[in-house]
């Protein structure tokens, strides 16, 4: 059984820079894409950000040059380094591993930027 745990969110001022982390169980990670979602009209949201499973990225345009993802296969970790945040991006933010027929979910992180 696949897990995946969020962390990391919380209330934050605008032009702050939170780090997200997303924790998975199993010995499949090295061999699945993430991303990180957040609600958004849709079956499954926006998507964030995502990183395949030999680095590569890809960006929402909303997010592009604020956000970087990246992955800590020794650690079973996906990271998500939010930059200059604006009120706009106040969600729950969703980790979801994914590939080869499958997909899981963790139960979200929220991220509220406010002042």
């Amino acid at each position: 059984q696949v897990q995946l745990v969020e962390s990391g969110g919380g209330l934050v001022q605008p032009g702050g820079s939170p780090r997200l982390s997303c924790a998975a169980s199993g010995s499949i990670f090295s061999s699945r894409a993430l991303g990180w979602y957040r609600p958004a009209p849709g079956r499954e949201g926006e998507l964030v950000a995502a990183i395949s499973c030999g680095g590569v990225t890809s960006y929402a345009d909303s997010v592009k040059g604020r956000f970087t993802i990246s992955r800590d296969n020794a650690k079973n970790t996906v990271y998500l380094q939010m930059n200059n945040l604006k009120p706009e991006d106040t969600a729950v933010y969703y980790c979801k591993m994914y590939g080869w027929g499958s997909s899981y979910w963790g139960q979200g992180t929220q991220v509220t930027v406010s002042s």
